[in-house]
């Protein structure tokens, strides 16, 4: 072969050469994001992650995200069909082994190594442990301290039950697109808390997993964009500059009954909630028991940032062009924002209703950081406040809210499936 003829066939074999334009949509969305999470700073520790996942999923022949068993699996499944169908055939009953030797010859260590990694995803490992870590970094006193957080928390849930209606209506061609299990998790979107959004997918739908933790995730990173613009038309300037009072100091042993509690009583409620309500409260009690604080370090920082860049990447790498160009995926993402939007909206219209029943004494704008994206939305709380009074600050009110919505989105989760699950 001469020169030509190998560069030719160099070329020939490439990724440049097998590059689908589903593949290169996806490199460009890619793209947009890693610019939006390093030049722009929106939430870079999920939002580069997923971006680089989904970049390295795309590139042509890398099988980093191949399924070795997936092959074989489907295989024996379709011979064990046709048997039940006929199961005297002598042909079907040697196929059936045929297809049963070969899966059992293949390894699931023989996958992509982003494809074994997802299996921490799949299994809800990683979202559980993740819930850990956000306990064991969070304050619940701000909610102590007003209670009232914890219906603001509870409003701004809002979005997940008004997606789940409208997924669950939308029809093509005279057939709904989703299931009322696939509306209940594209509705649990709208909660802004990827790993939950997680969790309840792999127990409804794990077919839309790909694109239901993309969309969770993305519009997590992307809520100093989408949340302002809610707060600034649903709020009068005479409620933005409303400058709250001190909270009052809470005691120790208050922190350390509060995770005991809720455990016991929410999981006694909606059982289906202990994954992770119990991995929130363990993490939680770690950080206030004063006792563990090597457990509490370990929780916060390396757990939960291993966990965060292994789920970061290989959700993102679930974002193919050949599956996630769909109608279906188009109508998730329409329906996650919606939902986002929505469980904003609820928040805020309950802290201008406090702020009237209160007599003023409740800043609206507090209301958005209900969504469980801690502590995300308790800083947009703070930013837009800031904006309107410099002299305000509302970032330890905010984040009442915005604990509660962490709690509030896991009882969500349980309520929809306990109502679903098969």
């Amino acid at each position: 072969m001469d020169f030509f003829g190998i560069i030719g066939e160099t070329f020939a074999r490439s990724g440049f050469a097998n590059l689908s334009w589903q593949q290169g949509v996806m490199l460009l969305i890619s793209f947009v994001l890693l610019y939006c999470a390093i030049v722009k700073g929106f939430e870079p520790l999920l939002l580069l992650p997923i971006a680089f996942g989904m970049m390295l999923a795309n590139l042509p022949d890398t099988g980093i995200m191949k399924d070795a068993t997936e092959a074989a699996t489907l295989a024996v499944q379709n011979a064990s069909a046709a048997l039940a169908a006929d199961p005297t055939n002598p042909e079907l009953v040697t196929a059936l082994a045929k297809a049963q030797s070969e899966l059992a010859s293949v390894h699931w260590y023989d996958s992509g190594v982003l494809k074994i990694i997802h299996r921490g995803v799949k299994s809800s490992i990683f979202p559980c442990l993740i819930f850990m870590g956000v306990g064991a970094m969070t304050d619940f006193g701000p909610l102590l301290a007003n209670p009232i957080s914890l219906l603001l928390g509870a409003a701004a849930q809002l979005g997940i039950y008004v997606a789940f209606i409208f997924a669950n209506a939308i029809t093509v061609g005279g057939e709904h697109l989703f299931t009322a299990a696939q509306a209940a998790a594209i509705g649990i979107i709208g909660g802004a808390d990827g790993p939950t959004a997680i969790f309840v997918t792999n127990k409804l739908a794990p077919e839309l997993l790909s694109a239901i933790a993309v969309a969770a995730y993305s519009y997590m990173a992307l809520i100093p964009l989408i949340q302002p613009p809610i707060m600034k038309a649903l709020t009068t300037k005479k409620e933005r500059v409303i400058k709250m009072g001190q909270l009052r100091k809470v005691s120790k042993a208050e922190k350390v009954i509060f995770p005991i509690v809720v455990s016991c009583v929410v999981i006694m409620l909606i059982p289906d909630t202990a994954a992770l309500i119990g991995m929130l409260m363990l993490g939680n009690l770690f950080r206030e028991a004063g006792c563990v604080e090597r457990l509490s370090d370990t929780a916060q920082n390396a757990l939960c940032n291993i966990v965060t860049i292994m789920l970061g990447t290989t959700v993102g790498a679930t974002a193919d062009g050949q599956t996630f160009l769909s109608l279906q995926t188009i109508g998730i993402v329409v329906m996650g924002l919606a939902a986002f939007c929505f469980s904003t909206a609820g928040g805020v219209l309950l802290g201008k209703l406090l702020c009237l029943v209160t007599g003023g004494k409740i800043n609206p704008l507090i209301g958005s950081a209900g969504v469980s994206a801690v502590p995300m939305a308790a800083r947009v709380s703070q930013v837009e406040g800031r904006k309107y009074n410099p002299t305000n600050f509302l970032l330890m009110h905010a984040m009442g809210p915005n604990v509660a919505g962490v709690i509030g989105s896991a009882v969500a989760a349980g309520f929809l499936l306990l109502m679903f699950k098969a």
